[in-house]
């Protein structure tokens, strides 16, 4: 009796009745050997087989429109075909988004995906599997430093970076928003208005994505006559953004006018603070926002925020990692962003048409 070990059910020496690509047929259209098709098609082949006929495995793979059976080669190959998501936290819905975009792209390769909200934040993640290499085939980590990962990384997986510097090439590859033009628009927009006394309640995270906003924001006030640009560091939640606002509001000197929120949630607690001094959005203060969450049309009114495209981010990264996977050049694309203007930013209160609000100093 005959046992069919390899990735299809065939008989020696004939295609499968239906026509179907096998192996053999791949290996034959690329010159090489079944055993250099399962090497190459496994990620497995670096060592083993030389870069030129790996990239002729995989276009013959792709042209003889080749499909493996994927639970013969995952128990074959060590392969789980399954991808881990790490995020910061789970306390907003970006990155459900994020994860419902990676998902999307990863059933298309009939990938699963994992989602592992990093108990430390944007600290070190340990391993949450004791042996990640054995489980998972590769690794997307958003607005997380690589450095973070190290437990992750010494498993040798490929790593999908989300929101991070794309000059560190401890990752495979880098995928980004391009929240330093999402940061220039609402200081722009300030600016447009008349504002000219700004406190930027910056994230108080050391991360690549915080340290590019508040450059963008210096960046965007340079040069503007008359600009007063301060920044006050804020936890990201609503307690902490109301805390740091109220001493943005209270400190020596010419009140701000306006204040430049890193996120939807310190926004939040901005309009608390605010509303708690006697004064008004956006008559006496404008609050601006970041990320576009659903909270940001709860409160009233509206938050003036930057809308990030988090499906397609999630989607994006996925794509990055299958490239990977499949020993091709990753794309490392910068997504446009969008400014959302809503009711929570207006001219300051000494501007000429506003003279008689209440609320100005």
């Amino acid at each position: 009796m005959h046992q069919v070990t390899s990735d299809e059910t065939t008989t020696p020496g004939r295609r499968p009745a239906g026509g179907r690509t096998t192996s053999r047929d791949v290996a034959r259209a690329a010159g090489v050997s079944q055993a250099a098709v399962s090497l190459v098609l496994g990620d497995k082949w670096r060592g083993r087989v030389s870069p030129a006929k790996a990239e002729a495995v995989r276009t013959a793979a792709r042209r003889l429109d080749y499909r493996p059976n994927l639970a013969a080669r995952s128990l074959r190959m060590g392969r789980t075909r399954t991808a881990l998501l790490v995020v910061p936290a789970l306390t907003t819905e970006f990155f459900a988004r994020v994860y419902t975009g990676a998902a999307r792209i990863a059933a298309d390769h009939d990938f699963g995906v994992v989602l592992y909200p990093s108990p430390e934040g944007i600290g070190p993640a340990r391993d949450p599997f004791g042996s990640a290499s054995a489980t998972l085939d590769g690794v997307i980590a958003s607005s997380m430093a690589a450095e973070a990962l190290t437990a992750l990384r010494d498993a040798d997986l490929p790593l999908v970076m989300l929101d991070s510097d794309p000059d560190d090439d401890r990752a495979s590859a880098t995928v980004n928003l391009d929240i330093a033009d999402g940061a220039r628009q609402l200081t722009t927009h300030l600016t447009a208005l008349g504002h000219r006394r700004i406190t930027h309640l910056a994230a108080d995270v050391h991360s690549w994505t915080f340290d590019l906003r508040a450059r963008a924001v210096t960046e965007a006030c340079d040069g503007v006559p008359d600009m007063l640009l301060r920044r006050q560091p804020a936890a990201l939640g609503v307690d902490a953004g109301l805390h740091a606002a109220h001493a943005a509001l209270t400190a020596p000197g010419p009140r701000p006018t306006a204040l430049l929120c890193d996120d939807d949630i310190i926004a939040a607690g901005a309009c608390k603070a605010v509303r708690r001094l006697g004064l008004r959005v956006p008559e006496d203060v404008s609050v601006t926002g970041f990320d576009d969450l659903a909270l940001a049309v709860a409160v009233e009114p509206e938050l003036t925020t930057v809308r990030l495209p988090a499906e397609e981010f999630g989607e994006a990264g996925m794509r990055a990692l299958m490239s990977v996977l499949d020993g091709r050049p990753a794309e490392a694309p910068t997504l446009p962003v969008e400014l959302i203007t809503r009711g929570s930013t207006a001219p300051p209160p000494d501007a000429p048409d506003n003279a008689a609000r209440p609320g100005e100093q």
